[in-house]
């Protein structure tokens, strides 16, 4: 029995050990937390009533995740501690019990909505944002100090009356419409859509370049006040004061008189969460007395004044009857399941996404497989697990496929990307109608009268097989297609001609280079001013560019080296279509001319962008990193030490602010 015993408490450590490093580190996780939760109960039941299999590295012995390298760790003032779990009314009976038989008096509570973020703490003093850490493992957190600046609702400067010094607690989360929006972007920019809103946040948050934080749209509510000179002794109290020095704290949390006033609370938050801008999952509930809270204490994991009621997540238990192999515009296979159809949040399910080969593999799935599904945030659900002891013995795992569902080509998969490719970009129909589609897109060419129909009507007709055969399409040749077709035709043509006046970066945009996006777009237009110079550019030279890397230096050197893409573009300019830039700043000199600046720093008078717009107006070539090329840079306070170290192993100049005015009055 007990050989058993230690077998089964083995088990349990090792998958919470994965999943916590997936959820905590890796921001992957491949269950849901009420699945976490009841394997972490079922671990602590088995390790109290066996202390012989005690281990110091359990799971159950830690609060939190691991903690990220790449930030400076530093000690919480006070523990930031986890809370236990509650799910359903007895268990927060038995909570308000436990309250009630150490202090022997009624309590109040306060209720807050459960935020699925990120949590942080802030400390302020004499009004000021000092210092941001993130939970960590309760007693160190990481320093995201220069990222959490970045979030407009955390104030930078307080006002009114607050203490010297103090820490306030919190939720950093990113809102329903704004990931949405960001998921946009990230389509249009041939990216892949980010998987909820949670580990969006959490990644964000990690992130080492705080300007593409800041195009996040992170926001963060807070909810907890620690510190000596807190105004009041309630929980409740002290939120008020707060939200006068001008935090944003929710105004849903509510004073609950007793226990059953926090089950209604929860009762209605279970069905009010679906109409929030945001997601919740569960509500915390905390004693409102500070002094009873320090009378309570704390166990080694947790707080014995606070617990929070979870939510269980929307699943639903259906079938896998196949899975369906889509491809993109850019050849990317994605796997998706077909399943029994299934009511789930108020939608039948009838698809679900499998992401990649490698998320296939993890989960062991089966045709004919009872599956587990999870509206968490997905842009459409995904099977969390499999109900394996339903299982037909005699099913076959899963095979990826080798070779393109549309047109047979062998498929490729490149060293460090999950996805799988097809690489017959030019015979491939499901890629042609979609880089047509992406072509014609109102981020792009915005060709009026024409869609994704039209496109594929032309394709099966022959019509067009690269951009520039739409150019070459006659009102005489469409009329046939439609009954009465001479509006339909005469609007497609008038668009195509109209087109044309579409600017250089859109054009850019359009012809849908991999990686490059609306802003890469407009980022290259500015620097080459026009298609010749782009398509002449070297890797280097295109890595010198701020915000362009070397992914994206790669997918337009290798664009521009096929013969056929440059006839093609060739095609086009003979069309009219603008591949140059409209010159909108005026050159004021030529004193920068051929050379290539680097900006590091933080600057009184100008701003970096201002700087940039600068050195351009006299001709110059803004770079991000240093290397022989760079011919000095503009030094600011608090640059990065290693660039520093490489600008002086280079002998390249360092300049300051006052001599690069200076440089620029001269003149």
């Amino acid at each position: 029995m007990n050989m058993k015993v230690e077998e089964r408490i083995k088990f349990l450590r090792r998958e919470l050990h994965q999943h916590n490093h997936l959820y905590y580190v890796e921001d992957q996780p491949i269950i849901s937390d009420f699945e976490f939760d009841k394997m972490l109960e079922e671990l602590l039941r088995l390790e109290e009533s066996y202390p012989n299999f005690f281990d110091k590295n359990s799971p159950t012995q830690r609060v939190g995740g691991g903690l990220v390298s790449s930030f400076n760790t530093i000690p919480h003032k006070y523990r930031m501690l986890s809370l236990g779990n509650t799910y359903n009314d007895q268990e927060l009976k038995d909570f308000d019990h436990r309250i009630k038989k150490l202090i022997e008096l009624e309590v109040e509570y306060v209720c807050e909505l459960k935020f699925d973020g990120v949590s942080i703490s802030l400390l302020y003093e004499d009004g000021n944002l000092i210092q941001a850490l993130t939970r960590g493992d309760g007693t160190k957190g990481d320093d995201v100090t220069v990222n959490v600046r970045t979030i407009n609702s955390i104030p930078l400067k307080l006002k009114g009356n607050y203490p010297q010094s103090f820490e306030i607690r919190g939720e950093i989360f990113i809102g329903l419409n704004d990931f949405e929006e960001l998921n946009k972007k990230r389509k249009s920019e041939q990216l892949e859509p980010f998987a909820n809103p949670r580990n969006t946040a959490s990644g964000s948050l990690k992130m080492q370049d705080s300007r593409e934080v800041a195009n996040r749209r992170l926001d963060c509510y807070l909810y907890h006040l620690l510190g000596e000179g807190v105004p009041t002794k309630y929980h409740y109290n002290n939120l008020d004061f707060a939200r006068k020095w001008g935090f944003k704290v929710s105004e849903h949390t509510e004073l609950c008189s007793d226990i059953n006033h926090v089950i209604q609370f929860v009762r209605k938050w279970e069905e009010k969460r679906h109409h929030l801008p945001f997601e919740i999952d569960g509500i915390v509930i905390k004693v409102n007395d500070l002094g009873i809270q320090d009378q309570l204490g704390f166990t080694s994991k947790f707080p014995r004044w606070a617990i929070s009621y979870k939510f269980k997540a929307e699943q639903a238990i259906t079938t896998l009857n196949s899975i369906s192999y889509q491809v993109g515009r850019t050849g990317a296979i994605t796997p998706v399941a077909n399943l029994e159809p299934v009511l789930l949040a108020g939608t039948t399910v009838k698809r679900a996404s499998l992401h990649n080969a490698d998320q296939i593999e993890k989960l062991d799935i089966r045709i004919g497989d009872q599956v587990y599904i999870e509206k968490g945030g997905e842009i459409i659900p995904k099977i969390v697990g499999v109900v394996t002891n339903e299982r037909n013995l005699f099913t076959d795992a899963i095979c990826y496929i080798d070779k393109c569902p549309e047109c047979h080509s062998e498929l490729v998969r490149k060293e460090g990307d999950a996805k799988h490719y097809c690489l017959n970009v030019d015979n491939c129909l499901p890629q042609k109608k979609g880089k047509f589609e992406h072509f014609i897109s109102r981020k792009a060419l915005d060709v009026d009268g024409l869609g994704p129909e039209t496109i594929e009507l032309f394709l099966e007709h022959q019509l067009i097989d690269t951009f520039s055969d739409l150019y070459s399409l006659s009102y005489e040749q469409l009329l046939p297609f439609k009954k009465d077709g001479k509006k339909w035709a005469r609007n497609i043509i008038v668009g195509l001609e109209q087109s044309k006046q579409i600017p250089f970066e859109r054009v850019l945009y359009g012809l849908g280079i991999r990686f490059v996006g609306e802003t890469v777009a407009k980022i290259l237009a500015k620097e080459f001013k026009d298609i010749d110079c782009l398509t002449k550019a070297s890797k280097e030279e295109l890595e010198n560019i701020d915000e362009i890397g070397e992914k994206i230096s790669e997918s337009v050197s290798e664009y521009f080296s096929n013969a056929s893409n440059n006839e093609l573009i060739n095609q086009l300019k003979a069309h009219g279509l603008q591949f140059q830039s409209k010159e909108d700043d005026r050159l004021i000199s030529n004193i920068f001319e051929d050379q290539v600046v680097v900006i590091s720093g933080v600057f009184e008078k100008f701003s970096r962008d201002e700087l940039k717009k600068i050195i351009e107006q006299h001709s110059g070539k803004i770079a991000s990193s240093i290397s022989k090329k760079t011919t000095f840079v503009v030094a600011g306070q608090n640059m990065g030490p290693s660039k520093k170290l490489k600008a002086e192993s280079l002998n390249i100049p360092l300049i300051s602010e006052e001599d690069f005015i200076k440089k620029i009055d001269v003149h």
